[in-house]
């Protein structure tokens, strides 16, 4: 059990750190956030026993291809997503806007480098590739996708802001779901996040 919840509190209180009112104004957001993925990663690894193995053993070259189509899919979604967010809610627009605020002050170089080499893939290996696979061990496949969703989506909380939250929860949900349905394309989804993330936030912004 501990197995589980050490590395869950550890992620809650880097995502804290990150998002918090009182601690994210004295970081570097992008930096915090890469080296919250190394963290995470080798948690995951260390934990994990027999993790690198059957990402390896479970890799193929289809995954990159398909991997894009799923970044991309989700990159769709979240545009035609924030279309009717604006248009639903007054607030939608401003919160979405604070959230591309975070690259001021930094390059979107380096941004997007780390969003692709670092945050995406330690995010997935974390998320789907540890957790909610340590999780269905214990409670079965369905719990699993549930509560890592719902933790996923909660860790972002201390933002403040609820179009970050919603995000989290679709992004966190499509992820969750394709992990449970085809567990052995784990390597799919890792492209797929860093993919996501590089282009929503710096190659495609919404």
């Amino acid at each position: 059990m501990k197995k589980i919840v050490i590395p869950i509190l550890v992620a809650a209180l880097l995502w804290f750190a990150m998002f918090s009112p009182w601690t994210a104004p004295h970081l570097n957001f992008w930096l915090d956030m890469a080296t919250s993925g190394v963290i995470l990663s080798c948690l995951s690894f260390a934990y994990g026993k027999g993790l690198w193995q059957s990402i390896k053993g479970n890799f193929r070259w289809s995954d990159i291809p398909l991997g894009v189509l799923i970044g991309a899919a989700l990159w769709a979604i979240f545009w035609v997503g924030d279309k009717v967010a604006v248009w639903m809610f007054p607030f939608a627009g401003g919160e979405i806007g604070s959230i591309y605020a975070m690259r001021d002050g930094t390059s979107h170089i380096l941004i997007g480098l780390l969003l692709l080499f670092v945050v995406g893939p330690a995010e997935e290996l974390f998320w789907r590739g540890y957790v909610q696979e340590q999780m269905g061990h214990k409670w079965g496949p369905w719990a699993a996708f549930f509560a890592t969703a719902a933790i996923y989506t909660l860790v972002h909380i201390w933002s403040l802001n609820f179009m970050l939250l919603v995000a989290a929860a679709v992004a966190g949900g499509i992820w969750g779901l394709l992990y449970r349905l085809y567990p052995q394309r784990l390597g799919a989804l890792i492209i797929s996040h860093a993919v996501w993330d590089a282009a929503v936030f710096v190659i495609f912004p919404i």
